[in-house]
């Protein structure tokens, strides 16, 4: 009971947003250090912004991946949560928790086209004992449900948390102006590349726009998942995805074919990019890459 109490009293005493799991979790212990933990992270985002200054980690209590990647965001696409009470559920994943649907405001420096700022939602993932494992950008949450609610089973739904937090990892890399991942994802050469030498334009295009350190405002509005009918450990995703800047726009559609046959390193086999327009036409969505375009 002392632990309880005093737990909730810091976050009562020190914190402006208060968190709150409001299920998922059946450790009373493990539950409020995720909610201190997060509402730490928050509010040391908020007093960052108003003071115009660098994030503090050592008040943050994260890892140092956790560190470089929140510092990339927030080099590139600083933001504020706009909210002081949050109240979600927490959701269970292979390797610990996930914390969805936290409120921001992305308040982009500098001069830009998109004079608004940004509403958006951050995904907070845990270990199965509550030490914070990644700090993400998220994709809708019609998107991320409609991909989820089609399991049929534990396998399913746990290789398509993984791909969906893959999705996840990449749309924060535009974000994050993350160059290096963005390249491993479109040009690595160890895995069979479709279309090469449209990626290599895209990527280059791409490093063009963030070297120029553009405000990208991007968008994922298509993400199908399918199960092989025959290789019950191989999956796709087929992900449509767009971004803007004051001065470009591109859109196209991602490829990726998955290899879970040990599900604790599942692997990426193959990889294709189509643009979204070739000579000022739409890709007819019947031409997009689906599973049965490749050879297994």
């Amino acid at each position: 009971m002392f632990l309880l109490t005093s737990c909730l009293a810091v976050i009562c005493n020190a914190s402006d947003i208060q968190v709150k799991i409001s299920d998922g979790v059946d450790s009373d212990r493990l539950k409020i250090k995720m909610e201190i933990t997060t509402a730490r992270i928050l509010n040391e985002v908020n007093d960052a912004q108003a003071q115009n200054r660098g994030l503090n980690f050592q008040a943050m209590s994260v890892n140092e991946s956790v560190s470089r990647s929140m510092s990339l965001l927030w080099e590139n696409t600083p933001f504020v949560c706009t909210e002081e009470l949050i109240i979600e559920r927490c959701i269970t994943t292979k390797s610990g928790y996930q914390v969805r649907n936290i409120p921001l405001l992305i308040k982009p420096r500098g001069d830009h086209e998109f004079n608004e700022d940004e509403n958006m939602e951050a995904v907070i993932s845990f270990d199965k004992n509550g030490n914070v494992e990644s700090f993400y950008l998220t994709i809708s949450q019609s998107l991320y449900i409609n991909v989820i609610k089609d399991y049929e089973e534990v396998t399913d739904l746990r290789c398509r948390q993984i791909m969906l937090d893959f999705v996840e990892q990449l749309y924060t890399a535009y974000y994050q102006h993350d160059i290096t991942f963005l390249n491993q994802v479109f040009s690595d050469e160890t895995v069979t590349i479709i279309g090469k030498e449209q990626m290599n334009e895209y990527i280059a295009r791409l490093r063009k726009i963030i070297s120029s350190l553009s405000f990208i405002k991007v968008k994922f509005d298509e993400i199908e998942i399918m199960h092989h009918p025959f290789k019950k450990d191989y999956y796709c995703v087929t992900l449509h995805q767009g971004y803007s800047t004051s001065a470009y726009h591109d859109d196209g559609y991602l490829f990726l074919l998955w290899d879970f046959t040990n599900e604790d390193t599942p692997q990426i086999l193959a990889r294709a990019w189509q643009p979204g327009r070739t000579n000022g036409k739409t890709l007819p969505k019947d031409e997009v890459f689906k599973l049965w375009n490749f050879e297994i």
